[in-house]
């Protein structure tokens, strides 16, 4: 089988894609202080986006090494499951920053740490029953026709993950919308209460803007190309087309570690004492509710 390049780019990103999220994952696991809901979720996010990473560079060595279509139903489901995980573990983040300024009194309870939980094995669950359908029958091996832009899965399945990638995309942009409206609110009513000068206001402000802009740009740049082409396309179109909007998307997991953890004043020191080999699982930690993270 000759040797598509942009089978070698997507094997080199999910490379960079496991190697990101691989000490992301390894942090949060050996850190008992990272045992809160909202780093729980960043696990979460860097998990699946791990495992996305691993179906990346196994998709590439199965295909040109040990061609089976076995393996290939096994391979796509584990992408399918690892990046549907991804983006519902993003806007499982979402809800959780949500609330924690919508319920800031009880956010710190039992409760939260009950929803979180929940919000997990909803996201799992739902990620390995998407994943599952190929390997189960539900896949165009016997009938080409049937196939989308994506072989082995249907033009139905994908047209399902499309349309709840949107969802999640629309879900995540009315609750940010809120976010920007709660910690505007909250700006100005301490800095009316502080006396603070007018562009202490807009400072804050604008870097809530900045914020969302950052978050909801970077989700909306990386998956919306693949989602609106996963609807429109057709598995007759040039495999070109496919790999231009596949590749992007393969980059929401890549950036995922910069903006959710590696941002993180308590992951950044946990990574700082790894590197000056002075690590210790004891390290004090400021409690931060998950909207500054």
């Amino acid at each position: 089988l000759a040797l598509n390049p942009w089978d070698v780019v997507l094997c080199v990103s999910g490379t960079i894609i496991s190697c990101e999220n691989a000490i992301v994952v390894v942090v949060i696991f050996y850190t008992p202080a990272f045992r809160a809901p909202m780093f729980l979720l960043i696990g979460s996010l860097a998990t699946a986006d791990l495992l996305a990473g691993v179906g990346l560079i196994l998709h590439f060595a199965f295909v040109y090494f040990i061609p089976s279509e076995a393996v290939s139903l096994l391979t796509m489901g584990l992408l399918v499951t690892s990046f549907t995980a991804s983006v519902c573990s993003l806007l499982a983040i979402t809800i959780d920053r949500y609330l924690s300024l919508y319920n800031a009194l009880t956010y710190y309870s039992e409760r939260t740490v009950t929803r979180t939980y929940i919000m997990l094995i909803l996201t799992w669950g739902a990620s390995i029953c998407y994943g599952l359908l190929p390997v189960t029958g539900w896949n165009c091996l016997k009938e080409p026709s049937a196939c989308s832009i994506v072989k082995p899965l249907t033009k139905n399945h994908l047209i399902i993950l499309s349309v709840s990638f949107l969802a999640v995309f629309a879900a995540m942009l009315q609750l940010y919308v809120q976010i920007c409206r709660i910690v505007c609110r909250h700006a100005q009513q301490i800095a009316v209460q502080r006396h603070f000068l007018a562009s202490s206001h807009y400072v804050t402000t604008r870097k809530g803007i900045a914020t969302l802009a950052v978050i909801l740009g970077t989700f909306a740049s990386c998956w919306l190309p693949f989602a609106v082409y996963g609807l429109l396309g057709d598995y007759s179109y040039p495999a070109l087309y496919t790999y231009a909007t596949l590749l992007p998307a393969t980059y929401n997991s890549m950036l995922n570690p910069v903006i959710y953890a590696f941002r993180n004043q308590e992951i950044q020191k946990v990574l700082w004492a790894v590197c000056c080999g002075c690590f210790s699982s004891a390290l004090p930690f400021r409690s931060r509710s998950p909207s500054d993270v």
